[in-house]
């Protein structure tokens, strides 16, 4: 069963490493989503990628699930 898992936690891992994709909440400022200009001075900041930071919480919410199942397996098992 540990070996199941194992290979199950590093084939998700690697998985989530090799197909990870950079997103952006929002267009650079002064630029509407189509590349156009906008009108009126851009507001400062720039585009907020999100990609990394949802990467890491869907690896750690899928290891949290493995454990949670690994444990109830455990239980029912006694």
């Amino acid at each position: 069963m540990k070996k199941n898992i194992r290979f199950l936690a590093v084939t998700l891992m690697l998985l989530l490493a090799i197909s990870s994709v950079n997103s952006y909440s929002q267009p650079a400022p002064g630029n509407q989503s189509n590349g156009g200009d906008v009108g009126g001075a851009p507001i400062g900041g720039g585009t907020a990628p999100i990609g990394s930071g949802m990467l890491l919480l869907i690896t750690m919410a899928a290891g949290y699930g493995v454990k949670k199942v690994y444990d109830i397996k455990e239980e029912n098992r006694d």
